[in-house]
């Protein structure tokens, strides 16, 4: 119910100030057809990592060294390609992965945002997403986050309008 547009447009105010209410369905079917589509929901997002990766086209650089490490990303500025790093583009983000958010941007943009390697401000301690144990751990999340996305979008498309 959280993620039905509807929903969230009539309560868009509300929802700034405090916590969610649920309206209840007077219908048993109603009731079934959001649970189920809950349930999707649910195990899209708690097993993103499970998800099959979003066909991205990898672009390697032949100047640059092989390199699967993420100092920063950056967005193209039409929104179609990913600079994962110097050694890798990613190419054919569709336009729609974008319709997902989390909050006021999408679950893509965040995990480009936050996945870089930063320091504190007295430079003592290092934030690094990298992993060590799974080289290309980053660059799988981010056609996952597509994925995830996308199937989201399609699960609230589907949703059943509110009788509020």
């Amino acid at each position: 119910m959280l993620y039905h547009p509807e929903y969230r447009a009539r309560y868009a105010e509300n929802l700034k100030r405090e916590l969610p209410r649920v309206p209840l369905s007077g219908k048993a079917a109603d009731f079934h057809a959001f649970a189920k589509a809950g349930q999707k929901l649910i195990d899209l997002h708690v097993y993103y990592e499970k998800q099959k990766a979003y066909p991205l086209k990898h672009v390697e650089n032949p100047e640059a060294r092989l390199d699967w490490r993420v100092k920063a990303m950056k967005l193209s500025k039409d929104r179609d390609a990913i600079q994962y790093n110097d050694f890798l583009t990613l190419l054919g983000v569709p336009p729609e992965a974008f319709d997902y958010r989390l909050g006021n941007r999408s679950a893509l943009e965040w995990v480009i945002d936050q996945y870089r390697v930063g320091r504190d401000e007295r430079g003592q301690i290092t934030s690094d997403p990298n992993r060590a144990d799974d080289e290309q751990y980053i660059v799988r999340l981010v056609g996952q986050v597509i994925t995830v996305s996308l199937e989201t979008n399609k699960i609230v498309a589907n949703l059943l309008p509110l009788a509020l």
